[in-house]
């Protein structure tokens, strides 16, 4: 039977389908492990594990288990492990728990993210107050239990807006099996799944099925390694998922089978995929959900419901989309596409919303910059060449001149610029610039903050989840987050634009329409009179969903192609009745398309 034919299932919340009360189940634990190579895609897998489960009417958690001695992802340079989530509560954690909240549209905590830095902390702060009696602390019992006890409290925690305890929790354990780093958390595991007994207890292990181009042939034995090695640490997989390029053929799943001690439909195949919304729909088409149900013993029917319905129609949408939006970034970390993954997720979030396929390219802000003799002439061109052929602008960092910009977003840093630039530019401002670059500037229009104390890095920022207040009712921003008041979104940062120097743009194009609640410090800016050019302290990125785009996000993408002046008019909302069609002249349309509910 088809995905979009089955009609929703029994659901486990407060209360099931006709008012009876809901069966209280004691908490699953769901662990997913990864072998072969790291980066092979657990974190989308756990993802979308937890939206399947889910869209069975279970409240799910994720957490992130990482094995390094850092404390939290804060003082890593991008190019380490991606890019900083930062969360409501101002825990800067792996970009992992953005997959997760994009997915379950929760809200996670910093405790969501372990670290081996974190554990140790918290167990060598228990033996400085003497709280082992003078025991001697070792990795096994003290260490595993501290994983065993933060695992176990912080499945509780609410991250839904109903404030109920989860059901079920999803635990991704970073790395390769047999890493150095990750021994302690395997034998927590090993421990734990006796613990929590085996109806509450099942491992997924994630492991690469490489098929050389010189042969053709998918090869097992990489697999058939990982599990081994997984076995030997005492922990068994109950679904072994094969990453590949193609499908994995059924002979394959058989000696995988076969040599793993797992059944062939334990054995499950998630191929390259067009797009990740692909990848629920894949499990749920290969019997995850039915498997989960037997195993943990969920009071649930064999198919998912409602949710999973709105994602596949999503994923065949994005796949049939034939208008394309160009979108030049300009950043500093270029290299590496995982550095802005919350961008480019709320980029293409907001390009689905209007029927778009998103075009992103990527520029390295240094190479726009004019060159020397010692400099390679070939990359400023090509640079410049992809600038010119965008439709807008989004801008992480970039000093440059208004005149060649059409449509732009800057955020955080980006802001601090455009602020910069305009002064220079168009109030006479020469010399104009950030104590971040320049500490003894003549004129610092962007400082660092009072609270920031110099030579600590960790957690020292203005993060987590702030209030903006509008000043004006007149403000583009105001009309497309909903003419609301105010709005509360999340920061990092450490500069801010100087206060004592906003009054020399009063009587300026450059309108700062949204400050703090103290009215101290600027979070929006817009540039009058232009179609769409908008400056934010906050990253909206970091709230924005597949099914919910971030507003500044889809203002950028109305304003490039052509719908934002319409979309004011009928008062800024995309509702399922009134819904950006596939036309060819790019206009708003009537049209409905019911399974794809934005607000």
């Amino acid at each position: 039977m088809a995905l979009a034919e089955v009609k929703p299932q029994l659901r486990v919340g407060s209360y099931l389908a006709g008012g009876t009360p809901a069966i209280a189940i004691p908490m699953k634990y769901i662990l997913v492990t990864g072998g072969v190579i790291s980066g092979i895609g657990k974190g989308i897998i756990a993802s979308s594990i937890g939206t399947i489960l889910k869209s069975c009417g279970l409240r799910v958690t994720a957490i992130k288990i990482d094995p390094y001695i850092n404390i939290d992802a804060g003082t890593f340079s991008p190019y380490e492990h991606g890019e900083v989530f930062v969360l409501n509560d101002g825990g800067e954690v792996d970009l992992d728990l953005g997959n997760y909240e994009r997915f379950l549209d929760i809200n996670l905590y910093k405790d969501n993210n372990i670290t081996t830095g974190k554990i140790y902390q918290h167990v060598i702060n228990k033996e400085r107050r003497g709280d082992f009696m003078g025991n001697t602390v070792q990795v096994v019992p003290h260490i595993t239990d501290a994983i065993q006890e933060w695992v176990m409290n912080q499945a509780k925690v609410p991250v839904e807006a109903s404030k109920e305890q989860p059901q079920v929790c999803v635990i991704e354990l970073g790395g390769t099996i047999g890493d150095i780093e990750g021994m302690a958390f395997v034998e927590a595991f090993r421990q734990f799944q006796f613990k929590a007994k085996r109806e509450n207890f099942c491992n997924i292990h994630v492991s690469l099925v490489p098929q050389p181009s010189s042969t053709g042939e998918q090869k097992t034995k990489p697999t058939q390694n990982s599990v081994r090695a997984l076995r030997g640490l005492g922990l068994s997989p109950d679904l072994i998922i094969c990453r590949s390029s193609m499908p994995v053929e059924m002979a394959v799943k058989e000696k995988i089978s076969m040599f793993c001690h797992v059944n062939p439909e334990q054995v499950i195949c998630i191929q390259d995929v067009y797009s990740t919304y692909q990848v629920p729909v894949l499990l749920e088409e290969q019997g995850v959900v039915k498997y989960f149900q037997e195993r943990l013993h969920l009071p649930t029917g064999d198919s998912a419901s409602n949710l999973l319905y709105k994602w596949k129609n999503m994923a065949e949408r994005y796949e049939k989309l034939q208008k394309t939006c160009s979108i030049a970034l300009v950043g500093k970390y270029t290299k590496l596409l995982d550095c802005y993954a919350s961008v480019f997720k709320a980029l293409e979030h907001s390009a689905l919303a209007i029927n778009h396929k998103l075009n992103l390219m990527y520029i390295d802000s240094i190479d726009l910059e004019p060159i020397t003799e010692s400099e390679d002439p070939v990359k400023f061109h090509e640079a410049w060449q992809k600038l010119c052929k965008a439709e807008l602008l989004f801008a992480h960092n970039l000093f440059i001149c208004f005149v060649y910009v059409l449509f732009k977003i800057g955020i955080c840093l980006g802001m601090q610029l455009a602020v910069i630039e305009f002064a220079r530019n168009c109030l006479n401002m020469e010399d104009a610039h950030s104590t971040e670059f320049e500490p003894n500037t003549l004129v610092p229009l962007v400082i660092d903050m009072p609270e920031y104390i110099p030579g600590n890095l960790g957690g020292t920022m203005r993060l987590g989840m702030r209030r903006t207040v509008f000043r004006t009712e007149n403000s583009l921003l105001r009309k497309i987050y909903g003419d609301v008041p105010f709005i509360e979104e999340r920061h990092r940062h450490r500069y801010e634009v100087n206060p004592s120097m906003i009054n020399r743009f009063e009587h300026s194009d450059l309108r700062f329409v949204g400050q703090d609640v103290d009215g101290e410090r600027m979070e929006i800016l817009e540039l009058a009179n232009h179609p769409y050019f908008v400056g934010v302290q906050f990253h909206p990125e970091f709230s924005s969903r597949p099914l919910k785009p971030s507003p500044p996000y889809l203002g950028l993408l109305l304003a490039a192609t052509g719908n934002l002046n319409a979309f004011v008019q009928q008062g800024c909302k995309l509702s399922a009745s009134d819904r950006y069609s596939d036309s060819s002249d790019d206009s708003l349309s009537e049209q409905r398309i019911a399974d794809l509910e934005i607000n």
